[in-house]
């Protein structure tokens, strides 16, 4: 018997390209969507409704969820939705693998290994800390994992916000000063695949290898895409008034020591 995996937001960019990379590996990939389904996503859910989500994880039986689903701006998106997605998961017996982000932190002590606590500085940064807070309470076994920037097949945030800064469709700048490190889209679904069968339990880092700032990601998306990199436009968080984390580095000892999946620096999946 195929094993089953769940995959919430599998519209999104790491979802759908996770539920791609499963079914390639033999998975029997089920996908959630809320506003429009697609090739990688034919159930309905909204993961604010507790007994909805329960619903749905009973009647799929996956053996492994995912949680990749995520609302920048709803608290009951990213935190009570990821709380009745653990509760649900556990309910049935599933492995829980639950992404999180860098932005839990504020950038103060710049380089953080798994047992940093988060300290977030703005609304978003502060809900996915309560939904990690939330999935280690429900779910003391499942995988949380943090990541960075996101990029790749020309789907990632920033390589979007990139092509529309330079076009002059949205107004703003990349920041000078705001230091990541980003992953590729499949480096990351490849991880959390290996995770969704281990018994890795508790916080991971999952980026990659090289820190670069904003400004700098910006000039490789455009080079790589053939659009004029003096057209990217530049800022310093230190300038512009905003109370954002500037320099924020999560450490993969562990992930590297751990895992198979081979996490590329961005220059070297930027170059191919």
């Amino acid at each position: 018997m195929t094993d089953r995996i769940l995959i919430t937001g599998a519209t999104g960019h790491l979802g759908s390209r996770l539920a791609q990379r499963a079914a390639e590996a033999g998975w029997s990939v089920v996908g959630t969507y809320l506003r429009a389904a697609g090739p990688t996503a034919d159930e309905r859910v909204d993961i604010r409704d507790a007994a909805a989500v329960r619903e749905l994880v009973r009647r799929v039986r996956p053996q492994v969820v995912v949680h990749t689903a995520a609302g920048r701006d709803d608290w009951r998106v990213i935190a009570d939705g990821a709380a009745h997605v653990a509760a649900a998961a556990a309910a049935q017996g599933s492995r829980l693998v639950h992404v999180s982000t860098d932005a839990v932190f504020s950038g103060r002590e710049v380089d953080y290994d798994e047992s940093a606590p988060p300290d977030p500085l703005y609304r978003y940064g502060a809900a996915k800390a309560a939904a990690e807070t939330a999935v280690a309470a429900v779910d003391p076994g499942a995988a949380v994992v943090r990541t960075s920037l996101i990029l790749g097949h020309g789907r990632g945030q920033h390589e979007t916000l990139t092509r529309d800064l330079i076009a002059g469709r949205v107004q703003g700048a990349l920041f000078t000063d705001m230091i990541r490190k980003p992953v590729h889209v499949d480096d990351l679904a490849d991880a959390l695949l290996e995770l969704a069968v281990n018994d890795y339990r508790g916080v991971l880092n999952v980026a990659g290898p090289e820190a670069i700032s904003r400004y700098d990601l910006g000039v490789l998306v455009a080079r790589r895409e053939g659009l004029d990199a003096d057209r990217v436009p530049a800022a310093a968080i230190a300038d512009s008034g905003l109370r954002m984390a500037a320099d924020v580095r999560l450490s993969t000892d562990r992930a590297v020591a751990i895992l198979s999946t081979r996490l590329r620096g961005v220059h070297q999946f930027m170059a191919g």
